[in-house]
């Protein structure tokens, strides 16, 4: 996925004036947590505190301020404490309090270094295999926040993949098993099932791997299990985390949008258990 901190370097770099709503309390059902927050300049906005009445009413108070900041040095910071119901037309119940000033060259500097930070803290996901199911997943993995690799063996397989993600051509796939952070999903689906056996039972033998999963059917996962007990000295216990196939077997539809839209699902969710 593109980094946060570039898109909103980006965006301050076009918006010399801008305000920053936060939200600041939350008391019930609400649309974004405390700490949700966006930028809203005269003619475009970053990011987003839950969309619905909420929004547009932060957005045209937040536009206010900037009309009226011409008018003195720094405009002063608005608070809004709006209840989530027929009032506003949202039926979410709860009660939200929001924080409107202007983003000035201290609150722009945290920004981006909090987004930086962010970007950095993103889980990762190692797909093995740039084939049609590897490409439509990383196209999938690439909307989430997520550092995504797509790790291949021949060349032409890495081409035309999503601009965010990251791509390793190596002739050792199972390195970057070896050498993935802590708590990192590995997803493998490559052309060759031999090489997808040697990355899996890798993947395995990381007890700190969130996810690890391999395209096929149940009778590739079970030709795998007696290879991965006979020859890679497998046990039972890393052989039941081992999620195939992938996304799933409760739809049957095997068209790799498909397929890549249940296990982003499927992954996401592990990566983010508690």
């Amino acid at each position: 996925m593109s980094r946060v901190a570039d898109s909103l370097r980006a965006f301050l770099d076009v918006s010399p004036v801008a305000s920053l709503v936060e939200v600041t309390s939350v008391k019930g059902s609400a649309p974004r947590d405390a700490g949700a927050w966006m930028l809203v300049s005269p003619d475009r906005i970053f990011g987003t505190i839950g969309g619905g009445q909420l929004e547009f009413m932060a957005i045209d108070k937040a536009r206010e301020m900037l009309a009226s900041s011409g008018d003195r040095p720094a405009a002063e910071a608005l608070s809004l404490d709006v209840p989530l119901g027929p009032e506003i037309g949202q039926c979410c119940g709860g009660r939200v309090e929001v924080s409107i000033r202007m983003a000035d060259e201290s609150a722009r500097a945290e920004l981006v270094a909090a987004a930086g930070a962010g970007d950095a803290s993103r889980p990762h996901v190692y797909l093995f295999g740039g084939g049609h199911v590897g490409r439509a997943l990383a196209s999938a993995l690439d909307l989430l926040p997520l550092n995504v690799v797509v790790v291949e063996t021949r060349a032409d397989a890495l081409e035309d993949m999503p601009d965010g993600v990251e791509t390793r051509l190596t002739a050792v796939p199972e390195e970057m098993v070896r050498n993935a952070p802590a708590g990192s999903a590995f997803v493998v689906l490559t052309h060759d099932h031999a090489l997808d056996f040697l990355i899996v039972a890798a993947a395995l033998g990381r007890a700190d791997a969130a996810y690890v999963g391999m395209i096929g059917s149940k009778t590739k996962k079970a030709t795998f299990g007696n290879w991965y007990f006979r020859e890679a000295g497998g046990n039972e216990a890393d052989f039941a985390r081992l999620v195939s196939p992938i996304g799933g077997d409760r739809v049957a539809d095997k068209r790799p949008a498909v397929i890549a839209a249940l296990a982003a699902a499927e992954i996401l969710t592990a990566l983010t258990a508690p």
